[in-house]
């Protein structure tokens, strides 16, 4: 440990899982209610209520590429307590939204608060712990942190049942109040004054310079950008495709639950994996076998009805195989990028992780909204994301 802390390692596990678990609560929760939403504030264009999903990460991509030189100027905590902050006064606008234009607005300055404790968590564990004990801490909260996809949905639907959709969204403020005031009263600063870099525009305009000039980083981040697109494009869709075409909305909560419960496997594969093949190889393959895979269900899309026996069986595995390879693929594609950054690691990881959020969210929006009652245009545009993915990782030399 290079700082200390007072809390025992169960408990800071659990208070950094919470805030990291903030950013996948504030989407996955909100999967099920998605069409009560459109129904409500946007009734004459439902098909745009997925939108609520990509303002909250474009919002915070953007909150991620200031989070973390601000959190090295000013401290851990001020940070993380004023994205908690806006997180929460966000929240509680969204409740009250009576459009969904006020709504998306609320959502991208939502995603910017939920930037604050999403980077601070991870600054935190670099303060206190270092080398195998860190890798140890973060393992023990990413166990943590998969449980939130599982969860999320069905809590989001069982409040909504309960007391209705906009209820959802001042449980994400009591879950922040909760979070944030643990914080505070139980975890010391853990980045002395003496320690901190001051917040220049001129720092940050050279870490941009440097990360763009340099082409493992460049193709690192344009990988991670296209499997993030992926991903997304897919989170904004799932629910539509089980409600509008199977016709599973009710029980759409367990699938999705099954679904990720399912994908949770896939960091421990890759920790088996990445030592024997690398990082690239892994990534490599992982996009060769979803490109593969959704050539062949984009053949099946085209020649069978969605009634037809198996389909749902096919569309199910074909979801499920989307999350497993994106984790298969985001941390190692984000290794990629930032393993020749190591002299400024923590501005290169802001830059890198904000880009790629932020691009690949106003990708996927395009794609989520041409839904047409259909499952082409997000095989179609899933099976292009792959192909660049691929396309980009293949131009990442061998033996990276």
């Amino acid at each position: 440990m290079t700082a200390k802390t007072p809390l025992s390692r169960g408990e800071l596990v659990v208070l950094l899982a919470m805030m990291t678990s903030t950013v996948a609560l504030s989407i996955d929760a909100m999967l099920p209610v998605l069409p009560q939403i459109g129904e409500a504030i946007s009734p004459d264009a439902v098909h745009r209520a997925p939108l609520i999903i990509a303002a909250f990460v474009i919002g915070m991509g953007v909150g991620t590429f200031f989070t973390g030189p601000l959190s090295d100027a000013f401290g851990r905590k001020p940070v993380a307590a004023g994205g908690a902050a806006l997180y929460i006064v966000a929240a509680l606008v969204c409740a009250l939204s009576p459009t969904l234009e006020t709504m998306l607005i609320a959502r991208a300055v939502q995603g910017l608060g939920a930037a604050g404790p999403r980077v601070v968590a991870i600054a935190l564990v670099r303060d206190l712990f270092k080398g195998r004990e860190m890798a140890k801490t973060v393992s023990l909260v990413m166990i943590i942190f998969m449980l939130v996809p599982i969860l999320a949905p069905s809590m989001g639907a069982a409040i909504a049942w309960g007391f209705g959709w906009r209820a959802i969204f001042y449980s994400f403020a009591i879950f922040s109040i909760i979070s944030t005031t643990w914080l505070l009263m139980r975890q010391p600063e853990t980045l002395p004054v003496e320690n901190r870099r001051p917040f220049r525009a001129k720092l940050l305009a050279q870490g941009l310079k440097e990360v763009f000039s340099h082409r493992q980083v460049v193709l690192g981040m344009t990988v991670q950008t296209l499997v993030f697109a992926v991903l997304f494009a897919t989170l904004m869709s799932t629910q539509a495709i089980f409600d509008q075409i199977f016709g599973y909305a009710e029980s759409f909560p367990l699938w999705f639950g099954l679904i990720a419960l399912i994908s949770a496997a896939a960091p421990l594969l890759n920790s088996v994996i990445v030592m024997r093949l690398g990082m690239r190889e892994v990534v490599k393959w992982a996009l060769v076998v979803q490109a593969l895979a959704s050539v062949l269900f984009l053949a099946m899309v085209i020649s069978l009805a969605p009634a037809a026996p198996g389909m749902f069986a096919a569309t199910f595995a074909w979801l499920t195989l989307i999350f497993f390879m994106a984790g298969l693929c985001i941390g190692n594609a984000s290794a990629i990028a930032l393993e020749p950054m190591g002299h400024m690691s923590g501005l290169a990881a802001s830059v890198v992780t904000a880009m790629s959020t932020l691009v690949s969210a106003l990708m996927a929006a395009p794609v989520a909204q041409l839904f047409d009652g259909t499952l082409q245009p997000l095989t179609l545009g899933v099976l292009i994301f792959s192909l660049l993915g691929l396309a980009a990782i293949l131009a990442v030399p061998r033996g990276t």
